[in-house]
């Protein structure tokens, strides 16, 4: 059975940082791009960042770049996003999902999905 399982959301005050994990079963994780997506309250979801199956390359959204990290165990099987500099507008629940190619960091274009990892930026 192919799943992808997201940990490591919570609450943190506005510049404090998390570490988000990914783990896949049922598939190796190599073979694929890694996209995290977030869906704020009343928002749709939207792209934040990928990790490319080819050469490891990572694309983000201009709002998080600087302060978000992508990163991949191939031999656990898991993927990272590291939030640095949180700010409340990262306030959203956090998926991954695996797709073949990045491509344009579009919910469609990914086959495999987790359930998601909430994640408050409050005071």
């Amino acid at each position: 059975q192919v799943q992808l399982v997201e940990s490591g959301g919570g609450l943190v005050q506005p510049g404090g940082s998390l570490r988000l994990s990914c783990a896949a079963s049922g598939f190796t994780l190599d073979h694929y791009s890694i996209g995290w997506f977030r869906q704020a309250p009343g928002k749709e979801r939207e792209g934040v960042l990928c990790i490319s199956s080819s050469d490891g390359s990572t694309y983000w959204v201009h709002s998080v770049k600087g302060r978000f990290t992508g990163s991949r165990d191939n031999a656990a099987n898991t993927v990272y996003l590291q939030l640095n500099s949180l700010k409340p507008e990262d306030t959203a629940v956090y998926y991954c999902a695996a797709a073949l190619y990045c491509g344009q960091l579009l919910s469609y274009e990914y086959d495999y999905w987790g359930q998601g990892t909430q994640v408050t930026v409050s005071s």
